[in-house]
């Protein structure tokens, strides 16, 4: 699949794909927008890793979290990731969710994610993380993006 990428606005420059890669391995949260029963918008701040060789980002959580609930049901969701210090810059988008509850998958991309976050996985948090997927309470949640929009204010 080629990944779509736009310009934010036609007044302000975008990322090529490699600066898109470079900005998403950033330790800043993902914030992501899922839909409930009611229509009603649902954002929470992720840690996330994007696997670029598959376009996917990856996601864990519990599998009692709104978030995982808003899924089951309807599995398309925003997502957004700025930089607040200038230059500003920043990558959104749509995709589309998937959820996976298999150990096999959710251990090792929560493991990933960890080590991006914590740099290491004998951090406390880390192992909680580990444990929750190992004991099945955790989901892996994997967004296919549409398309990526972006803008880069350094660029102006």
């Amino acid at each position: 699949m080629i990944m779509k990428i736009v310009n934010a606005t036609s007044e302000v420059p975008g990322m090529t794909r490699e600066e898109i890669e470079k900005f998403l391995d950033s330790k800043l949260n993902l914030q992501l927008a899922t839909t409930d029963d009611q229509g009603e918008p649902n954002i929470q701040p992720v840690w996330f890793y994007y696997d670029k060789d598959g376009e996917k980002l990856l996601i864990t959580t519990s599998k009692l979290a709104r978030k995982t609930q808003n899924l089951r049901n309807k599995p398309v969701v925003y997502f957004s990731m700025d930089d607040e210090n200038p230059p500003y810059k920043g990558v959104k988008g749509k995709g589309i969710a998937t959820l996976v509850e298999d150990p096999d998958r959710t251990v090792p991309q929560g493991d990933r994610i960890s080590m991006k976050y914590l740099g290491t996985l004998d951090h406390p948090i880390a192992k909680m993380i580990s444990e929750g997927s190992k004991n099945g309470d955790n989901v892996l949640i994997e967004i296919s993006p549409k398309f990526f929009s972006t803008w880069d204010y350094g660029k102006m």
